[in-house]
């Protein structure tokens, strides 16, 4: 018989991961409910031309595709903007605008495995749609701050730039949008000379070359310099007025933003204005990422909509949270069930049921083992009790519980039990 293996790039998530992971998850629900965000649940499977519309090249040739038994050409996603773009322009169209909406689920990218990376990953997507004031990316921002605090996470800093900065430059070089998408990918990958390469104008590289390495002793005073370098190109003059504008909110509305980066740049194409990530010190990897998007629910036949979003790598938020020993989920006790024979099996049943609704786990005996062999498969599963159920006891209405980690017992009136536990 063959053994069979995951797909590479894929993993099985084992009990005590996946314990943490629905931790994260419930924490990314937490922080959208507290933010006005509503969840939607969007398939696992598109059409190719929505997600690779305005994805950028690095991420289409990425993407998991195939025809369907229709020959339809479709994929799985490799992100959820697409998709509740989608939503905005169909289904949602009539909703009341700002539409604040949370995505939670597995996405998809054929990239190289490694710490951190999957091929199939977990995300949580926040978009806020139908403002384009900077109030609005300042949330997207104090939002990612709001979740890294959630989970427990210390010492996360934030990574900020602006599309439009770049973008400006590039445009007002006369480099057609094919060209600006390459050179921005390449920036994303920190490949600059390549990025470079492909600009024509002299003027326009030199600009964008004085951008990389522009730094202050503060994040203002680093968006004073981009200010200064790029006083010749209006368009990203007023994308530098932009981030400063952002920043103050941020700022001043407690979030800590440690680096400005005027050569920072996503690989997604959709991007128009204000970008992010955010990292611990102990890892190189981001946790989470996004930013401004004017443009994209017009391109799937909306109207013209400004909107702002934010994608966290959940598996990164794990990765980060097992490396800072931060996660601390609030253990409840767990008990074993035994019935001492097979007279009591239904009584010890009775007992499982009233101790789950107390809210108490219960595991219950089922391979009908003796008592001394389901108290060593008790231990070796880490219960914290033993109820066990036995026929001078029951008569008298009470049961035996065995603290399994003290090696200690006693009689406990049925009615008790709960009581006796949680005691």
């Amino acid at each position: 018989m063959p053994t069979f293996q995951t797909v590479r790039g894929m993993r099985d998530i084992l009990p005590e991961e996946a314990k943490m992971l629905n931790y994260v998850v419930s924490k990314a629900r937490e922080v959208a409910e507290l933010y006005g965000y509503k969840e939607a649940i969007t398939p696992v499977v598109e059409q190719y031309d929505l997600l690779g519309a305005k994805s950028g090249e690095e991420i289409r040739s990425r993407m998991f595709t195939f025809k369907d038994l229709g020959d339809r050409t479709v994929a799985l996603r490799p992100e959820f903007t697409s998709s509740v773009a989608r939503l905005a322009t169909t289904t949602l169209r009539n909703e009341p605008r700002p539409l604040r909406v949370l995505s939670v689920g597995s996405v998809y990218r054929y990239d190289e495995p490694q710490r951190g990376r999957y091929r199939e990953f977990w995300q949580s997507n926040y978009e806020l749609m139908g403002s384009s004031k900077p109030e609005a990316d300042a949330e997207i921002i104090l939002l990612t701050n709001s979740l890294m605090k959630a989970v427990g996470l210390k010492n996360y800093v934030f990574k900020l730039g602006h599309m439009g900065v770049l973008k400006g430059i590039l445009s007002q070089g006369n480099v057609d949008d094919r060209v600006q998408n390459s050179v921005l990918q390449l920036m994303d990958k920190k490949e600059y000379d390549e990025a470079l390469s492909l600009v024509d104008s002299e003027r326009c590289r030199e600009a964008l070359r004085g951008l990389l390495n522009l730094k202050g002793r503060s994040v203002f005073e680093t968006v004073d310099k981009i200010k200064d370098h790029v006083r010749e190109y209006d368009q990203a003059l007023a994308a530098a007025e932009n981030l400063r504008e952002i920043l103050k909110l941020a700022a001043e509305s407690g979030c800590q933003i440690e680096t400005v980066e005027a050569g920072f740049a996503r690989g997604l194409e959709y991007y128009t204005g204000t970008i992010f990530e955010v990292y611990i010190p102990e890892l190189d990897i981001a946790l989470g990422g996004g930013g401004r998007y004017d443009k994209l629910i017009e391109l799937f036949g909306g109207e013209p909509t400004p909107a702002v979003g934010v994608a966290h790598g959940l598996d990164r938020i794990m990765l980060a949270m097992q490396t800072q020993k931060v996660f601390r989920e609030i253990e409840k006790e767990k008990v074993a069930v035994i019935a001492v024979n097979e007279k009591l099996k239904i009584e010890a049943l009775k007992i499982s049921q009233m101790v789950r609704d107390a809210g108490v786990p219960v595991e219950f005996e089922v391979m009908s083992r003796k008592v001394a062999k389901a108290l060593e498969d008790a231990d070796r599963r880490k219960m914290d009790y033993a109820i066990i159920v036995g026929e001078r006891e029951f008569k008298k209405g009470a049961v035996v519980i065995r603290d399994l980690a003290k090696r200690e017992q006693s009689i406990v009136k049925i009615g008790e039990i709960v009581e006796k536990i949680r005691g």
